[in-house]
This record gives C-alpha cells, structure tokens and sequence, in this order.
C-alpha cells in the first residue's frame, strides 16, 4: 500500500518506523533507508538515497486505518515469541521483531502473484505506476518529483519523458477542445 500510494523506495517503507507516523496529521517522515549486503552485515540503516529523498508525505485514510492492524499484529507476535522478541521500532519485521531484509517483500509479491495468476512485475513498477498516474493527472511535476523524493525535477523529466510527453499532449488537445467550445457557444 506505502508503496502504490506514495511512491517510496522499497528501502524507504522497509525502514519506517513507528515514530515516523503522525497519526493526527495522518502523515509519515521518511528519513531512513534499509539495506542489506550480506549475512554478516546483515539489515543496516543508512540515510535515503538524496537528500530531496528525505521528505514528509500525507498517508491516504486506507493506510491510516491499516496502521493500527499492523501495530496489533506485531504485539501479539511480541507476546508470542516472548524472550525471542527483538525490539525495534520499524512498521515491517520479521517473526522475532526482527527489521526485515529487502528481499522479503519482493519474493512475497512475487508467490502472491503466482497464486492469484497475476502478472509479476516487481515492487520498483508501483513507484513508476505513481508516477506515470500523477504524470497522466496533470500533477505539477515539481510535486511529483518532492513525492517520490528525487533531488530534482529534471530528474523525473530525464526517468519518465515518455509519459510526460503523452500528458503534454493531451493538455494540448484538452486547450484546443476548451476552445473549440468556447467559439461554437459564441456562434450561436
């Protein structure tokens, strides 16, 4: 869901915590990113991939209303496991508390869309169906750009022209439409 509706990198949701939700202004703080490089390393935090990349989103009501589910799930997994409980402050972990390496939300998408006969097209393609959805929806690309946390605008422009391109010319048409109107309605 953080992924389709705010366009984050797979490392940014995996990295939030609990803190970084303000429930009353209904938004997230995204200040962290999860990585992994190996078993000795394993999941370490650095900083987001920019500094455009640290940046504070509104979290639509699904999201608001799901929070609390996943906060419950993981206090009864707490009570469960007991002393095997790993305490951390992060939205997504693993049986034990554990922080969850990258990986896991990608081979779980993937044997969901298996499951389901779904085409899989892997986590990366939310945040380009966010983009390419705000882009097709007139959103001012400087928005987009602060939503998805690239440095600049010029960067989305270079990553999604395509798409730009498309929604350039449909505001074209949608000018000379408006226009076309607006002299037959003065014709008459």
């Amino acid at each position: 869901m953080l992924l389709i509706h705010l366009g984050m990198r797979k490392g940014e949701a995996l990295a939030i915590e609990w803190k970084d939700i303000d429930f009353s202004a209904k938004s997230v703080f995204i200040r962290r990113n999860s990585q992994y490089r190996n078993s000795s390393t394993g999941v370490y935090t650095t900083l987001p991939k920019t500094k455009g990349s640290i940046r504070c989103l509104k979290l639509p009501d699904e999201i608001i209303d799901l929070l609390p589910k996943l906060k419950a799930e993981q206090e009864e997994l707490k009570k469960n496991v007991g002393d095997n409980w790993v305490e951390h402050d992060r939205l997504f972990t693993t049986w034990n508390g554990e922080p969850m390496r990258p990986n896991r939300p990608y081979t779980w998408l993937q044997k969901f869309c298996e499951r389901e006969n779904l085409p899989f097209k892997g986590l990366h393609n939310f945040r380009h169906a966010l983009v390419t959805n705000l882009v097709h929806e007139r959103t001012a690309i400087a928005t987009v750009s602060s939503i998805v946390g690239h440095s600049n605008p010029n960067i989305t422009l270079g990553i999604y022209t395509h798409e730009i391109k498309e929604a350039t010319a449909r505001g074209c048409d949608t000018i000379s439409n408006l226009l076309k109107e607006r002299m037959e309605k003065s014709a008459l």
